[in-house]
């Protein structure tokens, strides 16, 4: 699944918790907001590593949003991002006083020389983060909480920011944790024109960062030039004017093997909306009215392990499954229609379920054109199990025709094997279980590369013998 960070609480202005923890590693990230006598920091504050801080003229008078663990397949490059807003100093009168940022810091620093930064961050960086629709006016730059979603060990995944305006309105903007990383990477640093020499100040590398020269620059110089902008450049087009207090966010893989990210927006009113977030739209799911007083939605948390959404005004709490699949009715057709990646059509119970974890195999992708013939096998473990084929859950299903140890999916007048996701299902007793699945992605790749043979069934299943043991 994916790395879940989020705040914890939501005032009218800024978060009202005066810290943000993250545990990481046996150690132990805490960022300070500014309160009264005290400007705000990022610091390691617990662990075996050097206790670190960030340097007073690095953050102006930060408001914390949020923080999340940012991963990498090279435990080194792992890296912390921080959310917050921060005072705008060279505001115009017409402008608002703060903008929105995010702060990057690498988990493997251990400070400067002895003269210079020693218990200083020596990868600190912050970018501006804008939220609203191109260079216009419109913009909001009060960051009011973080939720971020990524891969195990990729450094890709996304960043749902909740904004607000001068006026209080209230949009979501996403993020791509690839972009944000590339801006990090490359960007120029604001207000530095020498050369740099060396390592770039900020990098993040397997041994400490020690040339004193970069850490000059880095120390007066934190902030990199390239501004994140959203996805689509513009908030998510929310097909509602409920002003939202919260939200937290969910990756699900759906039936037909794509993962999802499924956000919990929380509202003024005490509306939950579940809102489906694809490249191509964003789509509301379903909408709950959980409350007998009507009050905004101060707090939610998700527990995937058990499937439930747990949502919180000032009065009451409420439990909602994740998988609140009964909802969307009796048939296929309405459970498809849902667009809810947590839910799929039970054939053979007749009604819309959770998709139970483990239930599937690991499809293998099969590279195909367009004009040629396919011949999916399946192997046959039991002759007292009936076999049959699915396609993308439950808009097709197709026989299987025996040969020898193999059931075999081929195409025939009225069964086109087009792209998507086959399954070969097994059902003995009244259990009913998945023996294996294929992906199959028109590409135009030759078909010797792949795992599906246009041959004949006969050598088709002699060469799947070998690949399937």
């Amino acid at each position: 699944a994916g790395q879940i960070s989020s705040a914890s609480h939501i005032s009218p202005q800024f978060p009202s918790h005066r810290a943000i923890t993250l545990p990481a590693d046996g150690s132990l990230y805490s960022a300070m907001s500014s309160v009264e006598g005290h400007s705000g920091s990022i610091r390691r504050t617990f662990g075996s590593q050097k206790l670190l801080k960030t340097e007073n003229v690095w953050l102006l008078n930060p408001q914390f949003a949020g923080a999340s663990i940012i991963p990498s397949s090279e435990k080194y490059k792992e890296e912390i991002y921080f959310f917050f807003s921060e005072f705008n100093k060279t505001a115009r009168v017409d402008e608002e006083p703060y903008r929105a940022r995010i702060g990057r810091i690498c988990m493997v620093d251990e400070g400067g020389v002895k003269n210079l930064m020693a218990d200083s961050w020596t990868t600190f960086l912050k970018a501006r983060v804008m939220c609203g629709a191109g260079n216009t006016q419109q913009q909001y730059n009060n960051l009011k909480q973080a939720v971020v979603l990524t891969a195990q060990d990729k450094r890709a995944g996304v960043l749902y920011g909740l904004f607000s305006n001068a006026w209080g309105r209230t949009v979501i903007c996403a993020y791509s944790i690839e972009d944000i990383d590339q801006a990090f990477s490359t960007s120029k640093l604001k207000g530095y024109s020498g050369q740099l020499t060396g390592t770039r100040p900020g990098t993040v590398t397997a041994e400490n960062q020690n040339n004193v020269k970069t850490l000059g620059v880095m120390r007066y110089h934190p902030e990199i030039e390239d501004v994140i902008r959203p996805v689509g450049v513009a908030p998510l087009d929310l097909p509602s004017d409920d002003q939202i207090t919260h939200t937290v966010a969910d990756i699900v893989r759906a039936v037909n093997e794509e993962h999802y990210s499924v956000l919990y927006l929380g509202t003024e009113q005490g509306k939950i909306l579940k809102v489906l977030h694809t490249s191509e739209d964003v789509f509301i799911i379903s909408q709950y009215s959980l409350f007998h007083n009507e009050g905004p939605v101060l707090n939610m948390a998700i527990d995937t392990q058990k499937g439930h959404l747990y949502v919180a005004t000032a009065m009451e709490v409420q439990r909602l499954p994740l998988a609140d699949c009964g909802r969307y009715g009796d048939t296929c057709r309405e459970c498809i229609l849902s667009r809810d990646p947590y839910c799929g059509w039970d054939k053979s119970r007749r009604k819309c379920v959770a998709i139970p974890p483990l239930r599937r195999t690991s499809p293998r992708e099969v590279f195909v054109q367009s004009n040629t013939s396919v011949f999916l096998p399946c192997p046959v473990h039991s002759f007292h199990a009936t076999y049959r084929w699915e396609k993308d859950n439950c808009i097709k299903n197709y026989p299987c025709l025996f040969s020898g140890d193999f059931c075999v999916l081929g195409p025939v007048v009225d069964t086109p094997l087009k792209e998507g996701v086959f399954r070969c299902m097994a059902t003995e007793d009244g259990f009913k279980v998945e023996v294996i699945s294929f992906r199959l992605v028109n590409d135009g790749r030759l078909l010797a590369a792949s795992l599906a043979f246009t041959l004949g069934p006969s050598l088709l299943l002699a060469m799947a013998t070998l690949w399937l043991h």
